[in-house]
């Protein structure tokens, strides 16, 4: 299988999550947001958590916040 045959396999969910705004590298952060609401679910303080996910992941306070607030957005209906 090429990375042509697999992109044409999955265009059409692609194209949605390309509507969306949501970046094909996002995956790479789907542990990170976990671990966040788990946190967040046990009282922690968010400037806190960002440190500790920051060194932990190894990107910097800033991407965190920015990972965050696009994990949080909420998808448009008319986009889906």
């Amino acid at each position: 299988m090429t990375t042509f045959d697999v992109i044409c396999f999955n265009q059409e969910l692609m194209d949605r999550m390309n509507k969306l705004g949501i970046k094909l590298n996002d995956t790479q952060y789907i542990e990170l947001y976990k671990e966040y609401s788990r946190m967040l679910e046990n009282n922690e303080k968010t400037t806190y958590i960002v440190r500790a996910l920051s060194e932990r992941y190894n990107v910097s306070e800033r991407n965190v916040y920015k990972i965050i607030k696009r994990f949080k957005k909420r998808c448009m209906p008319d986009a889906v």
